[in-house]
């Protein structure tokens, strides 16, 4: 009985405090930061460059470059094909589309260094997450390779 006495305070204590009975406590830590899956809804895509070796914002011509496009098409076939369709969803997103979903910039340093964007990108991280975790290989392309293939995906 008295075992029953001891235990049932000091239990009361410990769920005081795992709970956060001192609310000096909440405000010592800092700003509370949301969920990682509110923050990729809150950023636009289309203002977001992402994070990796291209850190100013890319403008595309209004007319296509064929030639950077055929040669972008090449690296692509080389490259990517074994986990992205153009059209359709495969083991990654189908590029069909991209630049009137995601800024040219936050494309290139996808290509360029997907491990970094999956990484520090909310956007990148959203999409790690819905195809099932297979993140995308670096392919170690260069940025004239990357941009090749951004202007294929402008012929998509």
């Amino acid at each position: 009985m008295k075992i029953n006495k001891l235990i049932i305070p000091a239990l009361s204590l410990s769920l005081l405090f795992s709970c956060g009975g001192n609310s000096n406590n909440a405000s010592s830590d800092g700003p509370k930061t949301p969920p990682k899956s509110m923050i990729a809804d809150e950023v636009d895509p289309m203002d977001n460059i992402g994070v990796g070796p291209i850190t100013e914002a890319i403008t595309l011509p209004e007319t296509i470059d064929e030639a950077m496009a055929a040669e972008g098409k090449e690296v692509y076939e080389a490259m990517c094909t074994a986990c992205h369709k153009p059209d359709k969803k495969f083991v990654g997103p189908a590029p069909a589309g991209i630049t009137d979903r995601r800024n040219p910039t936050w494309i290139m340093n996808m290509i360029l260094d997907p491990e970094k964007m999956t990484k520090e990108d909310p956007v990148a991280k959203k999409l790690l997450i819905e195809y099932n975790g297979a993140p995308m290989a670096n392919q170690g392309l260069t940025q004239e390779q990357a941009r090749a293939i951004l202007e294929y995906f402008r012929t998509l």
